[in-house]
């Protein structure tokens, strides 16, 4: 005697239940909306940019003043909490603009750049300065401007237009771009603003 099975056999050849189809459709949809939601989180991410990453990816300053476009540089120090506080919001604009703006890191630290320092006035960090596609200075901030006060600059740089917010300050780290070599620690620029160095 032969056995037969009591399950009912599904050949290729036969059609998918609703049951079956609809369990098939549903697994479809849901594989697109997590693909949908996959891709636009990757594209959607807030920047977790770094000092370290920002001044790495940046645009020499010799570049930035020959290839006609406006720049944004700013005087900067690892140890400055105010810029390490800026750093984020500087990478998520750089994301936005860096196609059509120039974003040069000067390190006050490094002793290349005291012309610079010593030509932008730079006695506090962040120093940002403000240049247009010819290199001329359309304005600067200090301290810690908000990130929609740089963007409505950098706005009017690439339209060629005054800026908005040419002149803004904030909170700042005092930098001290004399050359002394016996400075005692309550000159110490790493003191964040706690003292004013002349």
């Amino acid at each position: 005697m032969t056995e037969t099975s009591s399950q009912p056999s599904t050949s290729p050849s036969q059609p998918a239940t609703a049951g079956q189809w609809l369990r098939n459709l549903s697994v479809a949809i849901v594989a697109i909306v997590l693909s949908v939601a996959v891709f636009f989180g990757f594209h959607t991410q807030t920047s977790t940019a770094t000092l370290a990453t920002l001044a790495e990816e940046a645009t020499p300053l010799e570049v930035a003043l020959d290839n006609r476009k406006p720049t944004l540089m700013e005087f900067y120090a690892n140890w400055c909490l105010s810029c390490q506080a800026m750093a984020s919001e500087l990478g998520t604009l750089k994301q936005q603009y860096s196609d059509r703006v120039n974003f040069v890191m000067l390190n006050v630290d490094n002793s290349k750049w005291l012309p610079e320092m010593l030509n932008y006035e730079v006695n506090g960090i962040p120093h940002f300065v403000f240049l247009d596609a010819e290199g001329e200075t359309q304005g600067e901030a200090l301290g810690e401007p908000p990130q929609s006060a740089i963007a409505a600059n950098l706005e009017a740089l690439i339209a060629g237009s005054r800026l908005p917010y040419g002149g803004t300050s904030g909170k700042v780290s005092n930098v001290d771009t004399t050359l002394s070599p016996n400075r005692n620690s309550a000159d110490d620029p790493r003191s964040h603003g706690s003292q004013v160095v002349n």
